[in-house]
């Protein structure tokens, strides 16, 4: 699952990650770090514009199909692999409309023997390397709203004891490819599974603080040494 999500990328670490074109972004964005984002919050994501370039577009990360006369109210940040080429609210953007939503870290949560609250604990690749997560995104123009989702699947061995699902993460060659609408079906299903880089993830606990989505301290990161 991904239910929280870190994204303290520059403005040159992301041009860098998407190779985006310069004459399309010449300006530096005034990017502002992210410690702690939570669903229904506005995010950045990247999919390839008419002509095949990477596009940079914000939108809110829980997806409002394109066909929706109100604000869903079940949950659809994340869509889950298994049904995301079948079921209605998804099916049209895992056809058309996909997406790679920047990251350098995740939150999952795990259950205290000692005291039964939820520990926390942050996912993030080896240095904390910026990554991205695969999605799907909509735009709907009776609310006049753009959105995304991220896709999961069930976690690897190596994550598999904090969550028992994941959100899938793309290696930069493979961008591309995930993109590329004209690999459908099982075999785009394929694809996420057979290209992601969960199994190369590092974990660490950090503060109860994070448990509540209010807080965006700069510290969501530091690792918890004196843990119950």
């Amino acid at each position: 699952m991904c239910g929280r999500f870190t994204n303290e990328l520059t403005w040159a670490q992301l041009h860098a990650l998407y190779k985006l074109a310069d004459e399309l972004f010449p300006v530096k964005s005034n990017l502002q770090p992210r410690f702690n984002i939570a669903p229904t919050q506005d995010v950045d994501f990247v999919h390839l514009d008419k002509a095949g370039n990477m596009e940079l577009d914000r939108g809110r990360w829980w997806l409002v199909p394109f066909y929706a006369k109100e604000l869903p109210k079940n949950a659809m940040f994340n869509a889950r692999i298994e049904g995301v080429d079948t079921s209605g609210a998804f099916r049209e953007g895992f056809k058309s409309r996909r997406c790679l939503i920047p990251a350098d870290g995740y939150f999952e949560w795990t259950k205290s023997e000692i005291d039964g609250k939820k520990d926390p604990w942050l996912l993030q690749m080896p240095g904390g390397a910026p990554f991205s997560f695969a999605g799907i995104w909509a735009h709907n123009d009776n609310l006049g709203v753009t959105s995304c989702t991220i896709i999961t699947a069930p976690a690897v061995p190596e994550i598999s004891d904090i969550h028992d699902r994941m959100p899938i993460i793309l290696p930069p060659e493979a961008y591309r490819t995930w993109l590329n609408t004209e690999i459908q079906g099982k075999e785009a299903k394929a694809l996420l599974l057979d290209a992601q880089i969960d199994s190369q993830l590092e974990f660490h606990r950090v503060s109860r603080e994070v448990n509540s989505s209010r807080y965006e301290g700069t510290d969501t990161k530091k690792p918890l040494i004196n843990s119950l």
